[in-house]
Parts: structure tokens; sequence; C-alpha cells
């Protein structure tokens, strides 16, 4: 794949007209009363932070936006623990709660829908629901969803972005109290191959000199 150089600021500029330009309905025909933006990555790649950046370059071009962090949507710690605190597979398969990301933020952007966003469920901080009210975001508004292991679960991203680390990277980048998720990392690019699932890709290895695919994937 060839990768374009980039700085952050011209990557948002570019990813937030791009959303922007998205038509009112699919290639299918169907309605998109609500975008939804995936932003794709591991924690040390801080896939937040962009989300954050193009959220603003959104709100300026006159978009509604709902941020929305997959940390906000663990599962309870019986489940995520089952098999200890630091199992990678675990980690991988039952940390985040996909059902609930369907039917409290993705169900309600469907055409018909209310667009009533809940904008977490349960995070790390204390292992209750966070009982957050949901938010309501306007028809022609963004969802924005961040964090890691969005790819490959079926969520019907509008446009998704993976921000890549080299595995190389990734464990320099890692902390190492946190070294054991690697092997989830690695299974992910395995099992669902973000690189090439995403519609744009990020190579992140230098985060002062990110490349990208460019034009590549548009939808």
């Amino acid at each position: 794949m060839r990768l374009e150089p980039i700085t952050w600021e011209r990557l948002t500029g570019q990813l937030a007209a791009r959303i922007a330009d998205l038509p009112p309905r699919t290639p299918a025909g169907a309605e998109r009363p609500w975008l939804r933006v995936g932003v794709d990555g591991a924690p040390p790649v801080r896939p937040g932070v962009l989300a954050e950046r193009l959220a603003e370059a959104l709100r300026v071009r006159g978009r509604p936006v709902q941020l929305v962090a997959v940390d906000g949507f663990l599962r309870a710690a019986s489940l995520r623990f089952e098999f200890g605190k630091r199992d990678p597979d675990a980690y991988y398969d039952l940390w985040y709660d996909a059902g609930a990301l369907w039917r409290e933020v993705f169900d309600p952007l469907e055409p018909g829908g209310d667009g009533l966003v809940l904008p977490d469920l349960r995070t790390s901080a204390a292992d209750r629901p966070t009982r957050s009210a949901r938010v309501p975001l306007p028809p022609g508004g963004v969802l924005l969803l961040h964090g890691p292991f969005l790819l490959g679960r079926w969520f019907p991203f509008d446009l998704s972005v993976h921000l890549g680390l080299s595995a190389g990277a990734l464990r320099r980048q890692t902390e190492p109290d946190e070294q054991w998720k690697l092997p989830a990392f690695a299974r992910y690019e395995e099992e669902a191959g973000p690189q090439l699932a995403a519609d744009v890709f990020v190579r992140a290895d230098d985060p002062r000199r990110p490349a990208w695919n460019g034009s590549a994937g548009h939808p």
C-alpha cells in the first residue's frame, strides 16, 4: 500500500471535508439521516485525540457531533476478568460490549431511529452502570466512535479510519504494565485486517510524521 506523508492538521481537515461531503444516501440508496464514523486504534496511538480534533473541525462546518469512546462500553468485571486480569484473548473477546454498542449507539441512528445516543454504559472507574442520560443527535449529525478493535464487528460505519502501528512501534509505545495486551492486537491484525478493512489507513509509527493512504478507499 502506498502511503503519503501528511500532518495531523491536514489529515483532520481532509477527513472532515470527506465526511461533510458524504451524500445523503448510500450507493445502495439507503438514507443517511446520521453519519457514523469510526476512529480505530490501539491506546498508544490515541484514537480519541484524532476523534476530538475531527469533532471540532466538523462543528466548525456546522455539523452536530457526538463523541463516544468504546472504553465507556466495558462489560462487567466478572466477565472481563473471568480468565484473569491480564488475559489477551479475554481483552479482545470479552472486554467490550459490542451488543450494547449496537443497541444503544447504532440502532438509534438507523433510518426511523430517534437519534438518542447513550454516551457511555460502564467504565473502568467503577464496576457499575454509569446511568448517563441519552443525548439527542440531530438529523445530519455525526457519531464519532473511537477506540480499539472497532473493525471486523460489522459496525455500520459510513467512514472508518484505522490508526496503525507496526508491531515494533506498538511494542515500543506500549507501557511495560500494558505489554500483556500485545497478543490481542496481533490477533486483531490477523483476524480483522484493519489496515485493509478501514476506508482510511494512517500509519503513525512516528507520531510526528504520520502517513496515510490518501484518496484510496474514498466512499
